[in-house]
């Protein structure tokens, strides 16, 4: 039933017990050395589920509120950017601060480095000059729109409050605690053993190239984190058994937020996560990200205990991939 010509990896776990489970496609094009079950990928925006789960961390310390402002937290001027907008409203897309990739009006997020490059961009702080000196989109609280600025603010704010860098604080509270040993948010010029290239198809000389000129150096809150299939299993897992934030906080983030679910396969925004309506049951969670040479999707299904992880590193398409599975194993 799944794509041949499909390039990444495909995880299917039910219970702990491994249902499908598929290797395909070059992680180095150049030296033929091919993806595995260890090849660590880009995963663009998946990364979000993290800072908000790190968010959530803080709230349930009582170290910050839901309903704390940027104001109150980030000691920086803000321009034009309403000091009021809440952590909540950044959580579920409803801020409207300005989006430094706004997704309705931006075809390609390499459109971004024509004037700015993208090797300056290794930390949150980085991102701000192409947004911080923007009006508001609209009035805080009005809408969902995603925003990729927000999570940047958030992870500025996990900064702000831990007093340590966004990554570090989510590998010691987030991912040594689920025992995901080789997630991490890597710098394109130093990455570490086992990383996979992520790969564009260039119509004009029929081959491909790398994504470096297309993407953030490092990845920031609003995703960029590398990955492999089975540490995304074992986030899920640790998630759902509370070595995260507990069941209820858990409960929240998996929950309708915002959105209007009028794309019934979007669906809706919890905290972190997309939310399928699911009438004859639990909700199903997901998140996902899309680059230039990056795609990748994760659902959980409470119903069934069904984890499934699907990533290319050449941009295939995991979406499509993603209904297949449901199809057969919902």
């Amino acid at each position: 039933m799944m794509d041949a010509d499909f390039r990444g990896n495909r995880y299917v776990v039910q219970n702990g017990k491994v249902l499908y489970e598929r290797e395909t496609g070059f992680a180095d094009l150049a030296n033929g050395i091919p993806n595995t079950i260890e090849t660590k990928f880009a995963s663009a925006s998946a990364g979000k589920v993290f800072v908000a789960v790190g968010i959530l961390q803080l709230i349930e310390a009582g170290k910050i509120k839901m309903d704390d402002t940027l104001g109150m937290l980030l000691d920086m001027p803000l321009n034009a950017i309403d000091e009021d907008v809440t952590v909540r409203q950044l959580l579920n897309h409803t801020s409207g601060v300005p989006d430094y990739f706004d997704e309705s009006v931006m075809e390609e997020y390499e459109e971004l480095w024509v004037d700015y490059p993208n090797y300056k961009i290794r930390h949150n702080s980085d991102l701000l000059p192409l947004f911080i000196n923007k009006p508001m989109m609209y009035t805080k609280g009005e809408k969902f729109q995603y925003n990729n600025s927000g999570y940047v603010l958030l992870a500025m704010i996990i900064e702000k409050v831990a007093g340590m860098d966004f990554d570090r604080y989510l590998k010691e509270h987030v991912f040594d605690r689920c025992g995901m040993k080789s997630t991490g948010y890597y710098e394109l010029d130093r990455l570490p053993a086992k990383c996979a290239n992520s790969y564009i198809y260039c119509d004009d000389t029929k081959d491909y190239r790398t994504n470096i000129f297309s993407v953030d150096a490092k990845g920031t809150g609003a995703g960029g984190a590398f990955i492999t299939v089975r540490d995304i299993v074992r986030f899920w897992t640790g998630l759902s058994e509370g070595k995260l934030i507990s069941k209820a906080f858990v409960s929240d983030m998996l929950s309708k937020q915002s959105g209007d679910g009028i794309d019934a396969e979007e669906g809706y925004y919890g905290y972190g996560v997309w939310i399928i309506d699911n009438p004859a049951g639990e909700d199903f969670a997901y998140f996902q990200g899309c680059d230039l040479g990056v795609s990748f999707i994760s659902e959980y299904n409470p119903n069934n205990g069904m984890i499934s992880v699907l990533v290319s590193n050449y941009g295939d398409n995991v979406w499509r991939e993603m209904r297949k599975i449901r199809d057969v194993f919902y």
